[in-house]
């Protein structure tokens, strides 16, 4: 049955947010279990996902400001996580790039993840609704470029 009242489509965003949310901490934890903080897994993650970029522009993604960044990147140089090299139009400023140290350390991390929840859809869902969440997935994605599209994401 089609969703075609305001009501219903609040009702449905209300539901999402809280069951994303959910998940999402869920996940994290799970994640952290190895030691990364939520800022050093995001961080790791945007460069991951994002190449190389400016301190700055890591911020802007991160949706911080760049001083509250500047510890953090200290301890991904430090741990051989992140390499900064110098900007080659701008020599005021640096571009970060994740290392294949930080691509392994993020990939422990990310597989723990997926380990646990690929035992929870196993262990709790049928084939049906198995079937029926890789669907759902595919309408995430449509509502996350809607979102992103609308400047409503990052």
């Amino acid at each position: 049955m089609p969703i075609d009242t305001a009501m219903d489509t609040e009702h449905c965003a209300v539901r999402l947010r809280a069951a994303v949310i959910q998940l999402s901490r869920q996940l994290r934890s799970v994640m952290q279990r190895d030691g990364l903080s939520v800022a050093i897994l995001s961080a790791l993650g945007q460069l991951y996902r994002g190449g190389a970029m400016t301190p700055t522009e890591l911020a802007r993604r991160e949706g911080v400001k760049l001083q509250s960044l500047t510890r953090l990147l200290a301890e991904l140089e430090f741990e051989g996580w992140i390499e900064r090299k110098a900007h080659a139009a701008d020599a005021r400023q640096s571009v970060l790039s994740i290392s294949l140290q930080g691509i392994r350390r993020l990939g422990t991390a990310v597989k723990g993840g997926e380990l646990s929840l690929g035992q929870a859809i196993e262990t709790r869902l049928s084939a049906e609704e198995q079937a029926l969440l890789l669907r759902a997935c595919a309408l995430l994605d449509t509502l996350g470029e809607a979102m992103q599209e609308e400047g409503q994401g990052s």
